[in-house]
C-alpha cells in the first residue's frame, strides 16, 4: 500500500488554502475554496439547527493616532444568556484586530485560523501581508462560510489595522458573500450594530484623540445594550467590561478594565445627576 504523507507537497503560502485544499475534513467552514469557488461538502440539513450561543455588538472608530475596536461581552440562546463574559475582540497579528458578531464557535475559530493563516504566510515569505492584504485574506474566508450561512450559522467579522505604509488605521466591513468594504470614519455591527451607529453618528468628528474614541465607543456599547436585548452592558457588580483594543504605530494594545471603569462610573455618575 503507498504511503500518503502526512503533510502533502502544496504550492502557495496560504494555511488556509492548503487546510482546505488537502483537509477539508478539519476546516470549520466545510467548504471548498479550489478554483475561488466555494463547495459545500454536505447537503444543507433539513433539520432546524438546535440553539447555539449568538455574540453581539461590536464596533471600531478611528482617531487621530489610529483605530478603537471594541465589544461586548454577552452571548444569547434566544432569550437565555449563554456566556457574560465571551471574548468578541482578538489580536489578529501585530498591527491588527477583528471583532467578531454571529455564531460564537465559528467566529471564534475563523478568528483562530485568521491568525495562523497571518504567521504562516509571514514565516514562508519574511515579510507581512499588507494591511489590504490581510483584509483580503479575511475576505476569502467569509467567503467559505457562505454554505454554514444557509444553515444559520452566521459569522460577520469586523477588521481593523494600522497600514504602517499610510501611517494611518483602516477599518473593513463585510458581507455574508465575503464582499469586502472600506469605511472612512466608523463602523457598528450585531443586533445592536444601529444603536451603537447612531450614537458614534452623534459624536463623531474629524481629528479624535484617543481618549475621545474610547469614550465614544462605550457610550456606544452602552446605549445599544439599553436598546438592544442581545447586547451586554457594563456589570459593576461581577466587574464586567467591554472588551476594546488600539490599534496604532506602536501595535495593538488593550484597553484594561479599569480605564473602561473609570470612563462608565463618570458616565453613570453623569447620568443619574440628570434626572
Amino acid at each position: 500500500m503507498k504511503n500518503v504523507p502526512l503533510f502533502p507537497h502544496h504550492e502557495g503560502s496560504s494555511f488556509f488554502d492548503f487546510l482546505t485544499c488537502h483537509y477539508p475534513q478539519a476546516a470549520p467552514f466545510h467548504g471548498d475554496m479550489r478554483g475561488g469557488q466555494v463547495a459545500p461538502l454536505l447537503d444543507p440539513p433539513r433539520q432546524a439547527v438546535p440553539p447555539i450561543p449568538f455574540g453581539t455588538t461590536v464596533l471600531a472608530i478611528k482617531y487621530r493616532a489610529g483605530v478603537v475596536i471594541a465589544g461586548d461581552r454577552r452571548a444569547t440562546e434566544g432569550f437565555q444568556i449563554a456566556d457574560r463574559r465571551i471574548e468578541k475582540v482578538f489580536k489578529i497579528d501585530a498591527y491588527s484586530a477583528m471583532a467578531i458578531a454571529g455564531a460564537a464557535g465559528p467566529c471564534i475559530e475563523m478568528a483562530r485560523l485568521f491568525q495562523t493563516e497571518l504567521e504562516h504566510y509571514e514565516k514562508l515569505e519574511g515579510v507581512q501581508l499588507s494591511c489590504e492584504g490581510k483584509a483580503n485574506k479575511l475576505g476569502q474566508m467569509v467567503k467559505a462560510n457562505l454554505p454554514m450561512v444557509f444553515q444559520g450559522l452566521v459569522v460577520m467579522p469586523l477588521y481593523v489595522g494600522y497600514d504602517v505604509r499610510r501611517a494611518e488605521g483602516r477599518i473593513f466591513k463585510y458581507d455574508i458573500t465575503g464582499g469586502r468594504y472600506e469605511e472612512s470614519e466608523y463602523h457598528a455591527i450585531g443586533s445592536g450594530g444601529k444603536d451603537a451607529r447612531n450614537t458614534i453618528r452623534e459624536h463623531y468628528r474629524d481629528g479624535l484623540t484617543e481618549e475621545e474614541a474610547l469614550r465614544i465607543s462605550l457610550l456606544a456599547l452602552y446605549n445599544a445594550a439599553d436598546e438592544d436585548v442581545g447586547t451586554g452592558g457594563p456589570d459593576v457588580i461581577r466587574g464586567i467590561y467591554p472588551s476594546a483594543k488600539l490599534a496604532a504605530a506602536s501595535g495593538i494594545v488593550d484597553v484594561t478594565d479599569e480605564r473602561m471603569r473609570l470612563v462608565y462610573e463618570e458616565m453613570i455618575t453623569g447620568r443619574s445627576k440628570r434626572k
